[in-house]
């Protein structure tokens, strides 16, 4: 059996160089699973992630089960009530077992405390560009046709476009 070379050449993935923070951040707040942090709106569906947010994971000392606290603002904290069980067993289907056993909601203004200040909202997908004019297309063409290897020379047009439409902004 051969081995196969690196192909990196000593490079690392983002998500390796942040991943032992990233844990080290979330286990200080009772998250094991940092996947609920994550993909929150996957986990709970649209319509509660856009009305309240994980903040903190309590465990007790005798018994089984955690406290789930979210975070949600004032006027939506009665509709969030009702949902309190549906979000448990959501929630309790990442962990694979009954690890959450009770959810605690607290309110706060949107502009409330420092946990508070960020918005409910997920950022919204970014508008479709505007394709750039010919001119700037032939001349990223023209500036990456010495390019032997196919891919590299379209990933280089790609940039050469972007760096030449921008130039022009």
């Amino acid at each position: 059996m051969t081995r196969r070379e690196s192909t990196t050449r000593g490079f690392k993935r983002t998500a390796q160089l942040v991943q032992g923070r990233i844990r080290h951040a979330s286990e200080s707040r009772g998250f094991a699973q940092t996947r609920l942090l994550t993909h929150w709106p996957e986990i709970v569906g649209e319509d509660i992630a856009a009305i309240a947010r994980p903040v903190n994971i309590s465990y007790t000392r005798q018994g089984f089960g955690a406290t789930l606290t979210v975070l949600t603002t004032g006027a939506q904290a009665p509709m969030l009530e009702m949902q309190k069980e549906t979000l448990r067993e959501k929630v309790n289907a990442v962990y694979g077992y009954n690890a959450i056993a009770r959810i605690r909601v607290t309110q706060t203004a949107p502009t409330g405390f420092a946990e508070g200040q960020a918005s409910f909202q997920h950022r919204p997908a970014e508008p479709e560009q505007a394709a750039p004019d010919p001119q700037t297309q032939a001349r990223a063409a023209d500036l990456a046709a010495p390019i032997g290897d196919a891919g590299l020379r379209s990933a280089l047009e790609a940039l050469g476009r972007n760096v030449l439409s921008r130039s022009k902004r």
